[in-house]
């Protein structure tokens, strides 16, 4: 067999796997969408949910719940994670030191969701003294999420030629400022994207938030804004059930009258967010490139 024909064999043998992987993908998604499509509706996405024995009702709490702890977990994550990818891009020097902390990041970011969940409960459940609430869970998704967010900032600013920072330097610029005035804008549109895929990331969690934020949603109420009252959907040390997690809950559960047009439907939502979340990550991304490039010409 020629070098010509091997390379038409593996060639094909690629295509093969390419089409393997994206007729899964869009099999997965015809199967959600087409079951839970036909179930959203505007009282599906901004009711609560209906009582057991007569069903209906929607997921608008759960939805809440889910982008409010989103953004909870990444104001905590994105700060830690752009200190922790500076320092290992910039400031740690070859030693066991180092290796020991990327070793450490890499084994925390391979723990499994369900004992960062039972970490939480030990810590910021029971040693706390918090209970169940979207705190509890946004600092057990930090956990989760921060080993992904210092990966994506080290990248990203390693992957600025070294001949910007460097003449930076050569002008008497301090490290600091460099990494602030020229790193970071440059490595700009990598964060934002990676940013942005570690929140959809942590929009699709259950295993974590189950130990954590709880499986339940008291009574909220909406016109209640104040974050210090017990039925304000802004109070972060309040139990909240979370999207993925009430798909686990009615589908572990199962006793609503409509349990599987409840599953279809939260489902669905929950593949169009992380849709959006990847798609949105990468329209940004590109977004910000382009204006650097035009403002630096």
């Amino acid at each position: 067999m020629n070098a010509k024909t091997k390379d038409k064999i593996a060639t094909v043998v690629f295509y093969l796997i390419t089409l393997i992987i994206v007729a899964t993908l869009l099999g997965l998604l015809g199967v959600i969408l087409t079951n839970g499509i036909q179930v959203i509706d505007w009282e599906f996405v901004t009711e609560g949910p209906g009582s057991i024995l007569t069903g209906g009702g929607g997921v608008g709490p759960q939805l809440f719940n889910s982008f409010y702890l989103l953004i909870l977990t990444m104001i905590i994550t994105i700060p830690l994670g752009l200190g922790g990818g500076i320092y290992m891009a910039e400031y740690a020097k070859p030693s066991r030191m180092t290796q020991v902390l990327r070793t450490s990041i890499e084994v925390l970011s391979s723990l499994p969701s369900i004992v960062v969940g039972l970490f939480g409960l030990l810590v910021f459940v029971q040693y706390t003294g918090w209970g169940y609430s979207l705190a509890a869970g946004a600092l057990a998704l930090t956990v989760f999420n921060l080993p992904l967010m210092v990966r994506i900032v080290e990248q990203s600013l390693s992957a600025v030629p070294r001949e910007q920072k460097e003449a930076a330097l050569a002008l008497g610029i301090t490290h600091w400022q460099t990494i602030l005035r020229v790193l970071l804008p440059a490595a700009l549109p990598g964060i934002v994207t990676g940013t942005i895929l570690a929140a959809g990331r942590v929009f699709g969690e259950a295993a974590a938030l189950m130990f954590t934020a709880g499986m339940t949603t008291p009574m909220i109420d909406f016109t209640d804004w104040d974050p210090t009252s017990p039925f304000s959907p802004l109070n972060p040390f309040r139990p909240a059930s979370t999207l993925a997690v009430h798909i686990w809950k009615t589908n572990a559960e199962g006793l609503a009258v409509d349990a599987q047009d409840i599953m279809a439907g939260s489902a669905a939502l929950l593949v169009i967010a992380v849709l959006i979340f990847n798609l949105g990550a990468r329209w940004l991304g590109r977004l910000i490139q382009t204006r650097l490039t035009s403002s630096s010409k």
